[in-house]
């Protein structure tokens, strides 16, 4: 009876993981939305941006840590709960509303959940082999349920701060308020 269970999960994985490697990596990204709002990659600044919880304590350590190691300053951020955040959001075609995920929005398209994750951290040096090596061999819809089960109960696990929508030290790199 056990083996059989694992016979049909091994199954599942496996069918799971074919359509996750079968499916172009330029799909991945959701096309963009015109929205009226001042676009942040006019100007001469292409960075990516990290729309992120700007109260949820998990979030903000995360962004702390990116920070903390992106010497480059690849990537810049905002808090989903901004005006410029739910503009994003909106432009992304996502709920301005919606701050079930993380998003990375690019001057193209963005990313969201296990995606942005993975896309954030192959932008900075020190993840890079990781982010890319777990994108490739974990399917998609593995890695957005973790994604999922953790968003879902970020509050439950590491509580909330007061709204962090930028940084003293690293006021360049955040937008929004």
């Amino acid at each position: 009876m056990a083996s059989s269970s694992m016979l049909r999960l091994a199954s599942l994985l496996s069918i799971v993981a074919a359509l996750h490697l079968s499916r172009p990596p330029q799909h991945r990204a959701t096309r963009l939305r015109a929205v009226p709002v001042a676009d942040p990659f006019a100007a001469t600044d292409t960075r990516p941006i990290v729309l992120y919880d700007g109260v949820c304590r998990m979030c903000n350590f995360w962004v702390d840590w990116v920070l903390a190691n992106d010497r480059e300053k690849a990537v810049r951020f905002c808090a989903l709960q901004s005006d410029v955040g739910r503009a994003l959001l909106e432009r992304s075609g996502r709920r301005p509303d919606d701050i079930s995920s993380i998003v990375l929005v690019t001057a193209d398209g963005a990313h969201v959940k296990s995606d942005a994750v993975f896309e954030i951290g192959r932008r900075l040096r020190v993840t890079t082999p990781l982010s890319t090596l777990g994108q490739a061999v974990i399917p998609k819809a593995v890695a957005d349920a973790a994604y999922d089960a953790i968003a879902d109960n970020r509050y439950n696990i590491a509580g909330k701060r007061p709204p962090r929508f930028t940084d003293a030290k690293d006021a360049d790199r955040f937008l929004g308020e």
